[in-house]
């Protein structure tokens, strides 16, 4: 259950983050969600290399803004 939920509530968070359109917003949330997805990654809920690929996209994302 616990696992559920931390994937669940990092999902979640990834969805705010892409909707960001502030690029200080999205900064700060960006080091929220990247440590999310590390521990994610730590504990093999998701494939490390998935880690890679989320937190690659969203440094794209807070580029482009």
């Amino acid at each position: 259950m616990r696992n559920r939920y931390q994937h669940k509530t990092a999902r979640s968070s990834m969805k705010k983050f892409q909707e960001l359109t502030d690029k200080k917003e999205a900064e700060t949330m960006f080091l929220v969600v990247i440590s999310m997805i590390d521990k994610l990654a730590k504990k093999n809920l998701i494939h490390r290399n998935k880690g890679s690929n989320l937190t690659s996209n969203m440094a794209k994302h807070i580029a482009a803004l």
